[in-house]
């Protein structure tokens, strides 16, 4: 059962978030700009979502261009803010990074306001998945009864500080969801989708029963002791490797929207190095190393379910 208050809470709670990020952009604005890189992603077309991405072709900014369409980025959370042949289920992404040189008061108001942006951030997205007290499948109509428009990955989604990196390098990530089953939870999982009896397009609800009938039979003939997995390939995304001279360390940052780099010192001293991000080419992906992977064979595509052979 919803709260009451539930929907005052959510749009206030977005109101906030707006205004905050309002506050953010006018902070920014008012500090020493150093390094500003953002690299344009191509826009994925409406039908498209699914396709296998093979190559990405990469438009760089920057400067002052960069760092205007780089705040202006924080604040695109609604499908209107794209093309209108745009896909509404693809994310909008802009790697890169910003670059500001800060005294000690600057760097605390920066940091207490990215803080409170961010908790906003957490607020809204527990309001919609956990207080709401809607199923998935639901969430959306609620969100955009409320909300039209928006695009919740982009809402939720932190903004991520960096504080006094020596380089900034960006580069791709090719990797897939990796899920170790037992046959028992993969037929409680598919035990589940057949009673809720919904219906997937482009099957009529009795088509989806029977495919769903024929994968657990498809399961239930395999040993109890079976091993089983899910291999889900993950889009390819944009990350960015920030390395720390002094503790000799590096972090790796999935990177969908710019960091935000906080650099306290001098101008001269302050100033990491920002690198570039190359178009990305499958065929062209140079592994550093590639571990040597259980055999395996598929036994449901739709849910990428693998069984380990011994």
């Amino acid at each position: 059962m919803q709260p009451i208050d539930l929907i005052d809470r959510l749009n206030n709670c977005f109101d906030q978030l707006q205004c905050g990020l309002n506050e953010m952009n006018d902070l920014m604005l008012s500090l020493k700009p150093t390094v500003a890189r953002v690299f344009v992603l191509p826009e994925v077309d409406k039908g498209e979502e699914h396709q296998h991405i093979s190559k990405i072709e990469v438009t760089q900014l920057v400067g002052q261009k960069a760092r205007v369409t780089g705040l202006a980025h924080y604040k695109r959370m609604f499908i209107y803010d794209q093309k209108q042949n745009t896909s509404s289920k693809s994310a909008i992404r802009l790697p890169g990074a910003l670059c500001w040189t800060v005294d000690n008061a600057q760097y605390q108001a920066a940091l207490e306001i990215i803080t409170r942006i961010n908790c906003l951030k957490t607020e809204l997205m527990k309001l919609i998945t956990v207080e709401s007290a809607l199923p998935p499948e639901q969430r959306f109509d609620f969100v955009h009864q409320h909300l039209r428009g928006l695009k919740t990955l982009s809402a939720y989604r932190s903004l991520q500080v960096i504080t006094d990196p020596d380089t900034v390098r960006f580069g791709w990530a090719n990797k897939q969801i990796i899920k170790n089953l037992t046959r028992q939870e993969v037929l409680a999982m598919l035990g589940k989708s057949l009673e809720a009896k919904r219906t997937v397009p482009p099957y009529s609800r009795a088509q989806w029963n029977e495919k769903l009938r024929e994968e657990i039979n498809a399961v239930s003939k395999l040993p109890p002791d079976i091993k089983l997995k899910i291999r889900r390939p993950v889009k390819v995304q944009p990350i960015a490797r920030v390395w720390y001279q002094q503790q000799q360390k590096q972090i790796q940052y999935a990177c969908p929207s710019p960091l935000l780099v906080l650099c306290r010192g001098n101008a001269t001293t302050a100033v990491p190095i920002v690198g570039e991000l190359l178009n990305y080419d499958s065929d062209n992906i140079a592994h550093r190393h590639k571990p040597k992977s259980q055999p395996t064979r598929l036994l449901l595509p739709r849910l990428h379910l693998y069984v380990a052979d011994e």
